[in-house]
């Protein structure tokens, strides 16, 4: 089984993702990751978002807080996928 990379949790929590894993999930400066933790097995997973080009639609109304959150919810939902 190979060596697994490991990371210090910080005393702010924070870890570093070291640097091969970075470049094999192509993780950048400044990207938002999904982080999900699986009781049943202890794992902490992140999930960086998929590259691509962006969906743009012109709604022609203004739009609420409210509708913006929900969009960029599913839209974080979808780069994930």
């Amino acid at each position: 089984m190979p060596i697994m990379p490991t990371t210090k949790v910080t005393r702010n929590f924070q870890v570093t993702i070291p640097a091969d894993v970075r470049s094999r999930a192509a993780v950048e400066k400044g990207d938002i990751l999904l982080v999900d933790y699986d009781e049943g097995s202890g794992t902490i997973r992140l999930m960086p978002p998929r590259r691509g080009p962006r969906r743009v639609a012109r709604l022609g109304r203004r739009i609420g807080l409210k509708e913006i959150e929900d969009a960029i919810a599913e839209g974080m939902r979808e780069s994930l996928r």
